[in-house]
């Protein structure tokens, strides 16, 4: 097999591929007996026509284009390997010549991956934000958790107040008739949640249990139903029961009942300590953020709009995934966003560009560094990520391989390392006056 490569355009490449004729000859042959299984021919068993015959019946050309079918495949699969180069679309492919007895040449015109002019990617002094938490902060922690931890109990004689949860039965009406979707029997309600309409749930403050009480809402002017938007309605509401949570205080005993720990001051501590973790690694995350953005956008890159479309091609196969767990087709998608395909994907196209654009300078920088992972490193990644998961390291690599994302997998190492080195080269250090959260929270307490 020949090649040869000629660069159209800046992205894109056109490879001429010349296949040996004895090639395309046991193709046709291969496609003659192949038909002659699926025809039936008079005086001749099924399959046991010979080539001649067959050519009679369906036509040289016809057979010519089974040929070639399971022949440009692999063809093209050889020369992108032998050329080097890395496809980012299909291609479109041009048969040039096609006569049994000659070479096939054809033509794949293909976008390739693009070169990368990489800006300043070290030396940015992207400043990283110290972190504190405050004893106001773990108070209100604290309070979340007296919150979630809470009785219930029920209000038999009292009036309904905010924060209290009623068990209601309801009905709507719209114009004196009831409308469809507007009932609903034993639901719990949490008033000052506002979970209902507007106005409805502050119109049931101060019933009592066993009461029926009439509520006069506006459904909003934007709301989900067209019929029922802005229209004014009536509720005829039973409040059936009432309760109301009960605090505990916040002592060595609730500390106990909720924790592992005996004291209040011992939760504290450790409400404080994860509160910190968690705000360090938001902020080391952010900072992380913040050098990558300013790395890609200090590079140059033209993207084809083959690679960019793939890429929301990608996007909203996952997003139709998603949504056939829960039932729900893209078309009903579309009607419930009032969108279409056309708009999703205008609107995917911005992320898109910008996560292609991160990859390939990410990929450009590792390559100039020499950012790589050797195959012992590789084995010892992929250990971690089976003890993570509780699975065996044959099985995980097993299972990588068949779904081909190992090679992704050692990518998204490579990029790890190659962040890591930005971060390294690129964080403003602190100045010695300012002091870690560490040593802040340490001296405050």
């Amino acid at each position: 097999m020949a090649v040869k490569v000629e660069q159209i355009e800046k992205n894109k490449v056109t490879l001429e591929i010349a296949v040996e004729a004895e090639q395309f000859t046991l193709a046709i042959n291969r496609a003659a007996k192949k038909v002659a299984k699926e025809i039936n021919i008079p005086g001749f068993r099924k399959g046991k026509a010979p080539r001649h015959i067959i050519e009679r019946y369906v036509g040289k050309e016809y057979l010519a284009n089974e040929a070639l079918e399971p022949l440009l495949g692999p063809a093209y699969a050889q020369a992108v390997e032998e050329t080097g180069i890395w496809p980012v679309a299909r291609p479109e492919v041009e048969i040039i010549q096609a006569e049994e007895g000659k070479d096939v040449i054809f033509k794949a015109i293909v976008e390739v991956k693009p070169e990368v002019e990489l800006g300043q990617y070290k030396g940015l002094g992207v400043p990283k934000k110290t972190v504190e938490i405050t004893d106001e902060q773990v108070e209100e922690e604290l309070k979340r958790r007296q919150e979630r931890h809470a009785k219930l109990v029920p209000v038999e004689e009292g009036q309904v107040q905010d924060q209290d949860i009623v068990n209601i039965d309801f009905e709507g009406f719209i114009d004196g008739k009831a409308f469809e979707g507007g009932k609903g029997e034993n639901h719990d309600l949490t008033i000052g949640s506002n979970t209902f309409i507007p106005g409805f749930e502050e119109q049931l403050k101060g019933a009592q249990k066993g009461q029926e009480v009439e509520v006069n809402v506006r459904f909003p002017d934007e709301y989900y139903s067209k019929e029922l938007a802005g229209k004014e309605a009536q509720f005829k509401v039973k409040i059936n029961s009432i309760k109301r949570k009960e605090l505990a205080p916040l002592d060595d005993e609730f500390a106990k009942d909720i924790s592992e720990f005996d004291t209040l001051a011992e939760l504290r501590d450790d409400i404080k300590k994860k509160m910190l973790a968690a705000a360090e690694a938001r902020a080391n995350n952010e900072h992380r953020d913040e050098i990558i953005k300013k790395v890609v956008d200090n590079a140059s890159v033209d993207i084809p709009e083959g690679m960019i479309n793939s890429r929301i091609d990608s996007m909203i196969a996952n997003l139709s995934a998603n949504l056939s767990y829960q039932g729900v087709t893209m078309e009903q998608y579309y009607s419930y966003i009032n969108s279409s395909e056309e708009q999703l994907r205008q609107n995917y196209r911005p992320q898109a560009i910008e996560d292609i654009k991160t990859e390939l300078v990410l990929e450009a920088i590792a390559k100039k560094e020499g950012i790589t992972i050797s195959d012992e490193e590789l084995e010892k990644e992929i250990e971690k990520q089976a003890q993570l998961y509780g699975r065996k390291v044959e099985e995980l690599k097993a299972a990588l391989e068949a779904r081909g994302e190992l090679e992704w997998f050692k990518v998204g190492i490579i990029n790890d390392r190659t962040v890591d080195m930005l971060v390294e080269n690129n964080t403003l250090e602190k100045k010695d006056s300012e002091q870690p959260a560490e040593n802040m929270i340490e001296n405050n307490e």
